[in-house]
């Protein structure tokens, strides 16, 4: 990839389009200022955190006497900024630990903002401080607004998100990097909007988090399963490594299935509205992927794979996006068309 000389805005927005849709952008496209930036963040898998924050919202806006969607925009956003910021804080860190080399899976896939020479260690530094500073505003308000609960949620998700890489805890490299994803995209991200908009986070709602964060689990999953071999080599205990590649297979195809039947259970608790039983429509997507999960993996690269050598990870967000989406759509028709199941 070569530093722009001559690029048209519409070639900018197709290779905008093209990062926010795959997280990559091929050799041959000429790269700009807002893609190297872009490809740095990694936006194709922001959907997860809008998706996370809008379960808070919408379940807010079905139970709670009144709600600040002004609140709840400020607490998206906020979200979407501290995912970005993440996704740059284990490049720094992998990469000032020797893992993110040119022949690590990291270097292979696609872009990595240090290891292509297009952004300096100094330059992620500051982007990362000054996304922290962004949030540390939007946090300073809403503690002024709603009181220190609210640090609660931003204090333990920063913590996660820093230590996830960072020294000396290294969750993923000691097998705890899917619990911390598990945590962060549900209770933290899913409960922390719903108080932030209604005032109040009561119990069933970290229950409610509960389904789409397994989901969100068996994508990074499914990345460590990908990476299982090259993360051995270097000591990387994620739960792959310690489980092996047959079981975390087995295990990331039970956790995607739990989704269904937790929303079952969320419906006859009478939790959330009949509607969200329409995320059963993904299911002929789950067993395509459960196909894929019980398929040899490919030796070389199929086509249309961009973030090649990763295979399963995309699978898993393959399932993941249709079953956000329904999710996501089954909440707003609850609010829309409410339906009371009689024999309940």
């Amino acid at each position: 990839m070569s530093n722009a000389i001559s690029i048209t805005f519409g070639q900018r927005l197709s290779n905008w389009k093209l990062i926010f849709d795959t997280c990559a952008l091929p050799e041959d496209r000429t790269m700009d200022t807002v893609s190297k930036w872009l490809l740095a963040v990694r936006p194709c898998v922001f959907r997860m955190t809008v998706f996370s924050g809008a379960i808070g919202g919408l379940l807010a806006a079905a139970t709670a006497t009144t709600i600040n969607w002004g609140y709840f925009s400020l607490a998206l956003l906020g979200l979407v900024i501290a995912h970005a910021a993440n996704n740059m804080i284990n490049d720094y860190f992998d990469w000032k630990q020797g893992i993110d080399t040119e022949d690590y899976v990291r270097g292979q896939y696609t872009f990595h903002p240090i290891l292509s020479g297009a952004i300096t260690p100094g330059q992620l530094l500051r982007a990362i401080l000054l996304m922290n500073i962004i949030d540390a505003a939007i946090l300073a308000y809403f503690v002024m607004q709603l009181g220190t609960t609210v640090l609660i949620f931003a204090l333990a998700g920063l913590f996660i998100s820093v230590f996830y890489v960072a020294p000396p805890l290294k969750l993923k490299q000691n097998g705890l990097g899917e619990l911390g994803v598990f945590i962060v995209w549900g209770p933290l991200m899913t409960a922390g909007t719903y108080f932030v908009a209604a005032g109040s986070a009561p119990s069933w709602v970290w229950l409610a988090s509960i389904p789409y964060a397994i989901v969100v689990t068996t994508v990074l999953l499914g990345k460590h399963i990908d990476k299982l071999s090259a993360d051995a080599e270097l000591g990387i205990r994620t739960l792959p490594v310690l489980l092996g590649n047959r079981f975390s297979l087995i295990l990331n195809q039970l956790l995607m299935a739990s989704f269904y039947v937790l929303i079952v259970i969320l419906v006859l608790t009478a939790t959330v509205g009949p509607w969200v039983i329409i995320t059963f429509l993904a299911i002929p997507r789950l067993i395509k992927v459960m196909g894929i999960y019980n398929s040899p993996r490919p030796t070389e690269q199929p086509p249309d794979t961009p973030t090649w050598p990763l295979w399963f990870v995309g699978w898993a967000f393959y399932h993941n996006k249709m079953a956000g989406g329904f999710f996501v759509l089954g909440l707003i028709m609850n609010l829309i068309v409410p339906v009371e199941l009689p024999f309940l």
